[in-house]
């Protein structure tokens, strides 16, 4: 018998896109039932992150019309890593792969066929990955892709191009609820997971309804938790600017004795002035960044649940 699938599809005030991605959906588990590739238990899971709007009440017409729309209701808002998350683990006991993707559907659902056909391989990750980046703007793809790039650089593992679009098998998301931190980035959990992984290529299309939720403040704040999150490098990286700051103080120092040495005078007001403001500058950006980790260490030490569900509805008890 195949196997069952979940798609896990989190949702934020998605009233506008959910009745034609719930419908597209639908049809790409009848295809993949028809084909014989997922067993008729397979759902779609929605996840409401506590919108405000209609979601939540458009999800149950949903589940109402036809059981294989799921839906879980968040007790509030808790961000789209705290729903994805949620999403999966509520998955985790029901099915035997789950494929994360946005309510939009801007990632190709075209592209579960061949992470479907990867995980009967034998990979128990499939990434899926953007080909191209043509579609985005200029300022979107420079700091989308500086932003992968800077995340290795500093010792943080993420797959290049690939946001939460991806396949897990059951024991990768057994694997995934032993990671026990209250603040997540799960771009960068999810490789630490080992286990056999492949990657598919989609090209990403446009927004069909709606409007992102994801604006520059919010990529912004997205990236320092990624980063604060994952690695330890920043904190390092201090402490090495504050030794060559240092070593600057010391040379300096050395030559203002060689000028005076000589009967030089220096007045120097200007150097002076910016250097008092480069190294006030410093002094704050470094006490921001050990502020960040140890912000970061408070909450985990707090050990506060990361959701919990107001509603569920599912008639898939679980195994």
């Amino acid at each position: 018998m195949a196997d069952i699938l979940y798609i896990v599809i989190p949702c934020y005030k998605e009233e506008e896109v959910l009745p034609e991605t719930a419908r597209r959906l639908g049809e790409k588990l009848d295809q993949l039932q028809r084909a014989g590739r997922i067993s008729p238990e397979s759902r779609v899971l929605f996840v409401n992150d506590g919108s405000t709007d209609r979601t939540w009440s458009i999800i149950q017409k949903l589940h109402t019309a036809d059981k294989r729309f799921s839906g879980v209701d968040l007790s509030r808002n808790r961000g789209h890593q705290n729903a994805l998350l949620a999403g999966l683990m509520t998955a985790k006991d029901r099915c035997d792969m789950a494929i994360s993707m946005d309510a939009d559907l801007q990632d190709d659902i075209g592209a579960v066929d061949a992470m479907v056909e990867q995980y009967y391989a034998g990979c128990d990750i499939v990434y899926g990955v953007r080909s191209s980046r043509k579609k985005d703007t200029f300022f979107k793809r420079f700091t989308a892709e500086g932003f992968y790039r800077l995340m290795n650089f500093l010792g943080a593992e993420t797959v290049f191009n690939h946001a939460d679009y991806r396949l897990m098998s059951r024991r990768a998301l057994e694997g995934l609820a032993q990671f026990k931190e209250v603040n997540l980035f799960l771009r960068g959990i999810v490789p630490m997971i080992g286990y056999p992984t492949g990657t598919v290529e989609y090209e990403r299309g446009e927004r069909f309804a709606g409007e992102s939720k994801y604006p520059l403040k919010k990529m912004l704040s997205f990236a320092m938790e990624g980063i604060t999150s994952l690695s330890t490098k920043p904190i390092r990286y201090i402490t090495l600017l504050g030794f060559l700051v240092f070593l600057v103080s010391l040379v300096m120092l050395v030559y203002s004795i060689v000028r005076w040495a000589h009967g030089d005078t220096v007045i120097g007001w200007a150097s002076v002035i910016c250097s008092v403001w480069a190294i006030g500058g410093l002094i704050l950006l470094a006490l921001g960044v050990i502020g960040e980790y140890i912000g970061k260490i408070y909450l985990e030490t707090k050990g506060r649940l990361r959701y919990l569900f107001n509603e569920m509805l599912d008639e898939h008890e679980g195994r």
